[in-house]
């Protein structure tokens, strides 16, 4: 249940606004005729994603291509993001696999459109803004949206900044939600892997809704709820802590052999969940807090994993602690108003919330370097300790993740209330008319984030340094010790196996909360309405778009005291706040230039300009121009050129400048230094010597944060296409062919600490200047201590592709055939991505596409066959083969590690959908039949890494 907070207030407040609205609303009389024309003219056009002026289906300029409601019921999944994720024009980044490591994000999905960003893809909810799921960002969380209550999801390519705003460079997304229901029914499904994985899923929902007053309005109410299991990585099956290790046969860079082989059974003997000294020898513990000497790997990964083919009791395999997708556990509840104020004006309203439980498992706490007195410690094993003494040693190293605590836990209660209310209709003017839209939407996302298990490192240091009191207890060496100590009270903890107490483990440890709010308001109003009353053109009146819009965003995120100060494993992590607002004009017109005339039997041009003035980033101007020429009925021609914006976000304008941790490889490490031409000689440069070993792969300081002197970011795109509609024989058939391009400048970016560290020594001539400027290393050992790193308008994208789409639906009589069968082929080919993190520096080239994630060529093929009340489908899904490499071609990087790639899959998806009478319908299906799934070193969430699974799902109508 919603606790009585802000939110649920503003819940209240607007329910009962939303009532009064509707129900004191006056009966006025109906309206003349007068509106006859108009109403004729609207179901003549549909609203299509990427424009405010309806025109006819597949007349407009820029691509957009759609899945239905039959189509998401056949993935057998409650999360929208993860569904949209299997499109080919749709990355995996940011589903919920996708962001399984991530803090702020985790249990959230969204999509990211092109693979630029999904801070770069505008999503809508029936046209309008949504407000975001994780704090700082625009992301929208596509889970708090039930995949059960969408009509369809609309898709365009290129920006579109000039028609929706601020975050639509890649494109925009539009959710448009099942509403105006009448009846009630219920819906029930479930999915398992057939395969022992787990991985489930189950969700039920119930959908009512009717008229009243005499129909001049609807209300429609959704309530459900829905379960995606927690699943580890170690439930996956062909995981197998998968790693690389330098080949041994390898004789130097491009010498024809694999630098480095991947293998299973990556571990590390230098730490482990029980414990490992530091001796002449290294000594690791079982459970019971016995000691073994530990086994020799049989390949080196790095300093501190290597190859242990056998596996290894003792050592650490950091598989065994890290979820594959969180534990979800969400409710649904959602409604939506309509009302007939007038003929002409119509009173709509909407709202929702959503409430989810979220678990996530990480690691352990860990410490490495800790000190063990061997003489006096009562917990070391004596034969152990009169070892270590007889190799000189009163005191030794030990490091240890502490099993015996468990995991850390991220425990997330995450709500989102929306609102949308607004008055839309038409005012006649003479022969034509104003069609209009005012609305209001506020929107909300709270997270309470509570992470269990996190250590003190103080307190560590106190509660390991242990020794017997005269009365022969064991107790801390000073009681008093520890950075989190009232006084006294410190217990003594045995750090060999799993033997803690709980006491010591209470006092080592302590469980921090953080608190996320984000707020989304806004109010506009946009026109609709043609010359008709002054000119026309020889296709007709200009059709003509204009409106205003003003928003606000905010987002603040609260940290308990223990965080602020820097008194867990973590460092100090102030408290953040930003918001800005942003006032925007924007106009749109379409030119009907001719129509049915010969070589033009339509020539319309589109164009759309917006201008926005933003708190924190100054104006912004976009703007766009399309053309759709259709020299014959059956063809039509289409592109569009325009610049769209993109204003920082909160966390890169405003997010402070505070220190953390990051895991990083040091490139200068001699099992990484032949990986890039100009390493060794920067290297050497330096100071570093050869065959330096570096202690990396694990934590390094970082100092980070937001950049309030950031701009917009601008991109220029276009698209080019052409749209076949024949008749006679092929009549039920549609193709689309469409290039798109786009290229972004002043890219906003996060320099990655580990690109700041790799560039530093990658530079041509010599070390960078300005990267390594931003790297510490000890100056005794040269080992890496420290990065820093930060937002800069300073990146430049560039990704250019061919779309094919493929439709038919025929009616199979014709053929003498019974039934009917739908078939579309959605092919992606994805001709160039490459990113630049620095635009001045166009020689530091990185190109993406090919690699893991961003695949030449993916299809996806649906076929339904209809007879009677049965329909059968079958679904094709398809991933060319990948590189495991950096493909720039500079870098030379195909030798790097073998195998270097992952093959093409082939996923085929079988349904069937029994509707067994008016009321009742059945559906059944097993997802990837053939059970295809990567291999064990590839663990992209683009793939299914699951496998074979079957769903089951009820639908009954009263």
């Amino acid at each position: 249940m919603i606790t009585e907070t802000a939110l649920s207030k503003s819940i209240r407040s607007i329910l009962a606004l939303t009532v009064t609205a509707v129900f004191t609303a006056p009966a006025f009389a109906q309206s003349t005729d007068a509106q006859e024309a108009p109403a004729q003219e609207k179901a003549e056009r549909i609203q299509v994603t990427g424009s405010r002026i309806a025109a006819p289906e597949f007349s407009q300029a820029a691509p957009v291509m759609s899945i239905g409601r039959e189509d998401i019921a056949e993935f057998g999944s409650p999360d929208l993001g993860q569904i949209l994720a299997e499109l080919p024009a749709i990355g995996a980044t940011n589903t919920l696999v996708g962001n399984r490591e991530s803090n702020a994000s985790g249990g959230i999905s969204s999509a990211d459109l092109r693979r630029l960003g999904a801070s770069r893809t505008l999503v809508l909810v029936n046209g309008k803004r949504h407000v975001a799921g994780s704090p700082g960002s625009a992301s929208v969380d596509l889970s708090t949206i039930p995949a059960s209550m969408v009509e369809r999801v609309e898709i365009m390519t290129g920006g579109a900044s000039a028609i929706y705003g601020s975050d639509a460079v890649s494109g925009v997304i539009n959710v448009i939600l099942r509403d105006n229901y009448e009846g009630l029914e219920f819906n029930a499904r479930g999915t398992s892997s057939t395969e022992g994985v787990g991985a489930g899923t189950h969700e039920f929902g119930i959908l009512g809704g009717g008229d009243f007053m005499n129909g001049r309005g609807n209300a429609t109410f959704h309530i459900g709820v829905n379960r995606i299991q927690e699943t580890m990585e170690n439930d996956i099956r062909q995981f197998d802590n998968w790693g690389s290790i330098l080949n041994p046969n390898d004789t130097g860079r491009l010498d024809g052999i694999p630098d480095r082989i991947r293998v299973p059974n990556i571990g590390s003997e230098y730490i482990s969940g029980s414990g490992v000294i530091y001796g002449d020898e290294l000594y690791g513990f079982r459970p019971d807090g016995s000691y073994v000497v530990q086994p020799e790997r049989e390949g080196s990964s790095s300093k501190l994993f290597g190859y242990f083919p056998d596996g290894c009791d003792t050592c650490l395999f950091t598989q065994d602690y890290v979820n594959m997708q969180p534990e979800v556990n969400r409710l649904n509840v959602g409604s939506t108003v309509s009302f007939d104020l007038t003929e002409d004006a119509r009173f709509y309203s909407d709202f929702k919330v959503t409430q989810a439980d979220i678990e996530q498992q990480f690691q352990p706490a860990f410490k490495q370097g800790m000190t063990i007195n061997v003489v006096d410690n009562p917990y070391l094993d004596e034969e152990l300790r009169q070892t270590l003494l007889g190799q000189g040693h009163e005191t030794v190293r030990f490091d240890k993740f502490f099993d015996d605590w468990g995991n850390r836990t991220a425990e997330n209660r995450r709500e989102t209330f929306r609102y949308v209310g607004g008055v839309d209709g038409f005012i006649d003017w003479g022969q034509t008319a104003i069609q209009y839209d005012v609305y209001y939407s506020y929107g909300e996302t709270r997270n309470r984030r509570i992470t269990r298990n996190e250590s003190i490192p103080g307190n560590i240091i106190a509660a390991i340094d242990a020794v017997r009191n005269d009365a022969g207890e064991i107790v801390c060496r000073d009681p008093d010790a520890g950075t989190v100590n009232l006084g006294g009270e410190c217990v003594a903890y045995n750090p060999f196996g799993m033997n803690g107490s709980a006491e010591a483990i209470d006092f080592m440890s302590a469980d921090v909360q953080r608190n996320d709010t984000i707020s989304q308001e806004y109010w506009g109003a946009s026109f609709v309405t043609d010359t008709a009353n002054w000119f026309s053109l020889q296709g007709g009146p200009v059709d003509v778009a204009f409106g205003y819009e003003w928003r606000e965003e905010t987002s603040e995120t609260l940290t308990d005291e223990f965080t602020r100060k820097g008194l867990t494993n973590n460092a100090a992590t102030p408290n953040e706040y930003g918001e800005y607002d942003v006032s925007e004009y924007f106009v749109e017109m379409k030119f009907p230039l001719l129509a049915g005339v010969d070589f033009a039997d339509e020539l319309t041009l589109d164009m759309a300009y917006r201008k926005a003035d933003y708190s924190h980033a100054g104006d912004a101007e976009s703007w766009k121009v399309g053309m759709m020429w259709a020299p014959i009925h059956t063809v039509r021609i289409r592109g569009t050129v325009g610049q769209a914006v993109r204003a920082p976000n909160i966390a890169e304008a405003f997010s402070p400048r505070s220190p953390g941790y990051v895991n990083v490889v040091d490139p200068c490490d001699a099992s990484r230094i032949s990986e890039n031409p100009n390493r060794a000689a920067n290297c050497a440069a330096l100071g570093i010597p050869e065959n330096f070993e570096a202690v990396t792969s694990a934590s390094i300081d970082l100092l980070s944060g937001g950049n309030p002197n950031l701009d917009v970011e601008t991109s220029d795109s276009w698209t080019a296409g052409v749209v076949w509609t024949p008749e006679g024989a092929l009549d039920g058939f549609t193709a689309t062919l469409d290039m798109y391009d786009i290229e972004i400048e002043d890219a906003i970016t996060f320099i990655a600490p580990q690109s700041v560290i790799n560039n530093c020594v990658d530079a041509e001539g010599a070390p960078s200047a300005s990267y390594c400027g931003q790297v510490t290393r000890d100056e005794e050992t040269l080992q890496l201590i420290a990065v820093e790193s930060g937002y800069l308008n300073a990146a430049r994208i560039e990704t250019r592709g061919v779309e094919l789409d493929l439709r038919y639906r025929t009616d199979l009589q014709a053929f003498d055939l019974p039934g009917t069968l739908s078939s579309n082929l959605f092919v992606n080919y994805l001709d160039s991505f490459v990113q630049y993190d620095f635009q001045d520096q166009p020689d530091l080239d990185n190109v993406e596409d090919g690699e893991v994630g961003d695949p030449i060529w993916q299809f996806r093929l649906t076929n339904t066959y209809r007879l009677d009340d049965v329909s059968f489908s079958w679904n094709v899904r398809y991933i060319d083969n990948s590189k495991l490499y950096d493909v720039t071609p500079r870098l030379e990087a195909y030798e790097n590690v073998s195998p270097n790639y992952v093959g093409s899959i082939t996923t085929h998806d079988l349904s069937a959908t029994y509707f067994v009478n008016d009321q009742l319908t059945l559906d059944a299906g097993v997802r990837n039949v053939f059970d295809k799934v990567p291999p064990g070193y590839v663990g992209n969430a683009l793939y299914d890494l699951v496998g074979r699974r079957a769903f089951v799902g009820v639908n009954y109508r009263f």
